[in-house]
């Protein structure tokens, strides 16, 4: 049953192309993930929080990816970004012409879900679309992006700027998720409470903290998580995973930043 849902999901909402790629974290009971950087070892993946909802994903064949990318990369010219539109800063119109790909988690030429589903160097990059709400015009369906990153067997997640619990249908687009960027700033995105009941759905192993303006806010969000979760915190703003290291019970680990 679950499998008929999802395939009829995929056909209706992303019109995914005939030849679609394999995908290990889709197998919800898939194979055992894995992670790498530049001069990283094939099992190793560096993730570097570079501020507010950016970070840095760099591959072991040495591809870069920036997320929400509002035109700053710290100094690199990444091979791909994403971008979200709930607010400028999280998206540029104007972004590098040097960048080769630039998905947009909204389409900006009508009104079908953006979808992407493609590979940038040794990265897999598809995208589950969400809805955002907004002021006087309302709730604008699709024009936020979960993306998921496929990358050494590992299954990484950032969402967004995610306005709204996830439902059936999200969870099945999503599959697995062994490590997940989430927005914890409490009112502009979601409420912590609810951002929690996120991660209950999701069930990521790491969870790394974004978007939260302050240490004020972060640590109301390390109280609300801290009985389900336990806190790692770094002095450092990047982190190497491997599918072998990552932790037997979820871990909250928070990088330096904001």
């Amino acid at each position: 049953m679950r499998t008929f849902i999802l395939s009829a999901l995929l056909f209706f909402c992303c019109a995914a192309p005939a030849a679609a790629l394999q995908s290990d974290c889709l197998a919800m009971a898939g194979a055992e993930p894995r992670v790498v950087p530049a001069a990283l070892t094939p099992e190793e993946v560096k993730l570097t929080f570079i501020g507010h909802s950016s970070f840095i994903i760099e591959s072991p064949g040495g591809t870069r990816i920036v997320t929400d990318y509002s035109g700053y990369s710290a100094g690199i010219v990444p091979d791909g970004v994403t971008m979200n539109r709930a607010h400028s800063t999280h998206y540029t119109d104007f972004p590098d012409p040097a960048i080769k790909h630039v998905l947009r988690g909204w389409n900006p030429d009508g009104d079908d879900p953006a979808f992407h589903d493609v590979e940038i160097g040794d990265i897999r990059v598809r995208n589950v679309t969400t809805d955002i709400r907004g002021g006087m015009t309302g709730r604008t369906k699709d024009a936020n992006s979960i993306f998921i990153f496929e990358v050494a067997g590992l299954c990484i997640g950032h969402l967004g700027h995610l306005h709204h619990l996830l439902g059936a249908e999200h969870v099945g687009m999503i599959g697995r998720l062994d490590i997940v960027m989430v927005p914890v700033d409490g009112g502009y995105t979601m409420g912590q409470a609810d951002m929690m009941d996120v991660l209950r759905t999701i069930k990521a192993r790491v969870v790394i903290p974004m978007h939260f303006f302050g240490q004020t806010t972060l640590n109301r969000f390390i109280a609300t998580v801290s009985q389900e979760y336990a806190l790692e915190t770094s002095t450092t703003p990047e982190r190497i995973f491997t599918a072998a290291g990552l932790p037997d019970e979820p871990k909250l680990l928070v990088l330096p930043g904001n």
